[in-house]
């Protein structure tokens, strides 16, 4: 899903860089309000768990790459869907500028897809089930999946209008590949949030809004 420099024009990879800034500011002002020391910790834990998981890319047929996201984790342990933004921004940096995965002029793009898109559909989501079922599991499951499936889709999407490849078979390629890392994702992320209520519910949004 990292989208490499010549995969978007230029013209509309500055309209995605001014869009990605905007959630990028909105989420330092969240950073600023939001982290306390004890959670400074947690945050570096988080973007250096997701930097590894990505790590491990899947070639797509079209070009680009399948891989976990780890925006639905971040959101929902930190509370806010800024936090996904916050970290995701902070991990593309490193990946793009010091391991070439993922382009300059395309990391705005990326960070709208993984850390805008990811991280508010998999808040929203868990926050949706979670009042709905209940159910930690099943919430995080899903929420998960879906911020890894739909971000693929966004993806296929700008490459579209990008002219990079066609639509059908991008969403294809994309939405298939996805689909089953969201399994993957989802695992992960139910078991990363059980340990972490199991060691330090305190510091775990989720579980802290449930016990106050």
């Amino acid at each position: 899903m990292h989208i490499p420099d010549a995969f978007i024009p230029l013209n509309q990879a500055i309209i995605y860089w001014i869009i990605a800034l905007i959630f990028v500011a909105l989420a330092i002002r969240w950073a600023r309000k939001e982290l306390s020391d004890e959670k400074i910790p947690l945050v570096a834990v988080l973007a250096a768990g997701i930097f590894a998981i990505q790590a491990f890319n899947i070639p797509v047929s079209l070009g680009t790459s399948g891989h976990l996201v780890g925006g639905a984790l971040a959101a929902i342990v930190l509370g806010s869907p800024f936090a996904a933004v916050f970290i995701l921004t902070m991990v593309l940096i490193v990946q793009g500028v010091f391991f070439g995965d993922g382009g300059i002029t395309t990391m705005g793009v990326n960070i709208i897809n993984m850390g805008v898109i990811g991280g508010f559909v998999g808040f929203y989501s868990f926050k949706g089930l979670m009042a709905a079922t209940k159910n930690l599991p099943v919430s995080g499951f899903t929420a998960a999946w879906f911020a890894c499936f739909i971000p693929s889709l966004a993806c296929a999407f700008e490459m579209y209008f990008a002219g990079t490849f066609p639509l059908v078979p991008g969403l294809i390629t994309m939405g298939v590949y996805h689909a089953a890392i969201g399994i993957i994702e989802g695992v992960i992320t139910v078991v990363v949030l059980y340990l972490l209520i199991s060691v330090r519910p305190d510091i775990v949004a989720y579980k802290r809004r449930v016990n106050g």
